[in-house]
């Protein structure tokens, strides 16, 4: 059986995969979320919180090797936990989420992109610290393809996010098992884009879902079916 730890992207927290969770633990395996710095529960002020903050955050949550999954933005946070503490990970998948590339910050990928569905609906903070999605335009973004009752229970509990994590560079420095879960309805990061981050995987190390940004909401049994199939 494997232990699952759950990561969220930019401005969610560990609320996000409320409704995968209880699918991987009935079948057998461990599973658990934790809120990143500044994020759900967690009080850090935002103008503290660093990339390496975020990845220090996620090796002091484990004792025991996890199958680390993030989602988003999280794929800078656990590929800078895998640089600090690989031994304490058996296999990262990434879940629609950006894969660092050598030198390049989070905010460098975003740019590269083909195109930026999410900017229309962000909101920088007059000073620079933080940002927001405009929740008129959240549930388009993130959630298009959620139940109605869902959608707004999860844009009622999104919250700002820090900007400094964002613009660090990070360069991969390990050679972990890895896995890329694309969703191809993707309203936030282009589908093509997680093509093009992954164009030289290995075929059996990509997945591809029929959802939106936000599988965890749209299909958590699916979505955990492909976990527990990932771990192995």
């Amino acid at each position: 059986m494997s232990d699952f730890l759950l990561i969220h992207g930019s401005c969610h927290g560990a609320w996000c995969w409320d409704d995968v969770i209880p699918h991987l633990q009935a079948a057998g395996h461990t599973a658990r979320a934790i809120d990143l710095p500044s994020h759900g529960a967690d009080t850090t002020p935002p103008g503290d919180v660093t990339l390496d903050l975020y990845a220090r955050a996620i090796v002091d949550a484990i004792d025991t090797p996890v199958v680390l999954v993030g989602h988003s933005m999280a794929g800078y946070p656990i590929t800078a936990a895998a640089n600090l503490a690989h031994e304490k990970i058996s296999k990262l998948i990434y879940l629609c989420a950006y894969v660092p590339m050598a030198g390049k910050s989070l905010a460098d990928m975003r740019r590269m992109a083909p195109r930026q569905p999410l900017l229309d609906a962000i909101v920088v903070d007059a000073d620079r610290v933080t940002f927001t999605v405009d929740p008129s335009r959240a549930a388009e973004k993130f959630y298009h393809d959620v139940p109605r009752d869902r959608a707004d229970w999860a844009v009622a509990q999104l919250c700002p996010q820090p900007i400094l994590p964002q613009e660090t560079p990070l360069t991969p420095a390990h050679d972990l098992p890895r896995h890329y879960i694309r969703c191809l309805d993707d309203r936030t990061i282009p589908p093509e884009f997680q093509v093009t981050m992954t164009a030289d995987w290995p075929a059996a190390t990509v997945t591809e879902m029929p959802t939106s940004h936000s599988p965890f909401l749209a299909d958590p049994a699916g979505l955990a079916a492909h976990l527990i199939r990932i771990a192995g």
